[in-house]
């Protein structure tokens, strides 16, 4: 929760925000980047943190943003003119004054722009709008009270609507002196090409299970199942915090249990999984299963081309997809159900289908299709 008690768009539930992260996780590689840009004296303005979602971009944004305001645009120089020492980590002292105002959320010299409350609909907006970037502006225009660096956190750059965005264009094109923008973007490839092309890029990678497991640790999710949650979650640390919350080990290897039974399906055991997501107050259970039966699918298709992942997500599941996907041609038919299925929840899902019916006709269109691939 935010100082004014409102709900945070850039906090994972159950996981601590990226400002109260300390270490960053499986991406020295980002980092030293960045480090080797800031220590050639050419510090670009504009810097665009990409990467799937979950993989640590937005508590990156936070070490850059931390290691910018705390370190002195002169970083050496002593007495006798020794050469300004070149900093060799992001890291900040936690009693650092930056790093006390960054968490308490009262530094100056940070803004952060994300989606806003909407007071009439008591919910957060969907989009960043306009407004907000109205708000950045008015920050860039006050000089800073020390003389020193600023810096913007745009989490999420997606979420920007088209006017919201060309105003950040603006910004980019022009930018005021000592201030660094940090964009963090789960897709890319959805922002304008002005906008990408006016920033430098840093891709963060999914995380090993090794580096899953010491991440879910850190965020007080830890877990026996790192193999499973990092073929789970991609190697999202927020999609593992998630699936941890929400039992999503075991779910998956209910679904993957039902399907031991296809061509010839257990119809009740369908039902019983189906209901489970029925009704308001399993929202998040429904969510969770159709993420689940998403990744099943693609895990199905991508198993007829490369055989079954490794490791396995679940007891038997690496026998079962080479069962019913043994082949290419079954692992384009599996995608072809992926595409349509895909297709056919988020219709389902705007009009507000039954959560329990909508995931009973997904089950049964899983089980017509490996009933017609083992007839040929």
């Amino acid at each position: 929760m935010s100082d004014e008690g409102l709900p945070e768009p850039d906090r994972v539930e159950g996981a601590p925000h990226p400002r109260e992260t300390a270490r960053l996780i499986g991406q020295g590689a980002a980092e030293r980047a960045f480090l080797d840009v800031f220590n050639s004296g050419r510090l670009h303005h504009g810097w665009l943190l990409t990467g799937p979602r979950g993989v640590g971009k937005a508590t990156l944004a936070w070490r850059i943003a931390r290691f910018l305001l705390a370190t002195p645009e002169d970083t050496g120089g002593g007495l006798f003119g020794d050469a300004p020492v070149a900093p060799e980590t992001l890291d900040i002292a936690p009693d650092h004054p930056v790093a006390r105002r960054l968490l308490a959320g009262s530094e100056g010299r940070l803004f952060a722009l994300r989606r806003a409350w909407d007071e009439e609909k008591k919910r957060l907006k969907t989009v960043i709008t306009v407004d907000e970037v109205r708000r950045l502006k008015g920050f860039l225009s006050l000089s800073s009270a020390d003389g020193g660096r600023r810096v913007v956190i745009v989490d999420a750059a997606d979420e920007m609507n088209t006017s919201a965005a060309n105003a950040l264009l603006k910004l980019l094109e022009e930018p005021p002196a000592g201030v660094t923008i940090l964009l963090v973007a789960h897709q890319p490839s959805g922002l304008l090409p002005t906008i990408r092309s006016r920033c430098r890029e840093l891709r963060l990678v999914p995380l090993a299970p090794a580096d899953l497991a010491e991440a879910l640790t850190a965020a007080g999710s830890e877990t026996e199942a790192a193999d499973a949650l990092a073929a789970l979650s991609g190697g999202s640390v927020g999609e593992a915090v998630r699936l941890v919350n929400l039992d999503g080990i075991e779910a998956y290897a209910q679904i993957v249990a039902l399907f031991q039974g296809v061509p010839q399906l257990d119809r009740l055991a369908a039902a019983r999984l189906a209901d489970s997501a029925g009704g308001r107050a399993a929202e998040a259970r429904f969510d969770l299963l159709l993420t689940l039966m998403d990744l099943f699918l693609s895990r199905l298709a991508r198993a007829g081309v490369a055989g079954a992942p490794i490791p396995e997500a679940a007891a038997g599941e690496a026998a079962l997809l080479a069962r019913l996907s043994p082949a290419p041609l079954a692992g384009r038919a599996w995608a072809e159900l992926h595409q349509s299925l895909g297709a056919r929840a988020r219709h389902g899902r705007a009009v507000n289908l039954d959560p329990g019916a909508l995931l009973l006709d997904m089950i049964l269109k899983i089980d017509e299709t490996a009933g017609r691939l083992a007839a040929r």
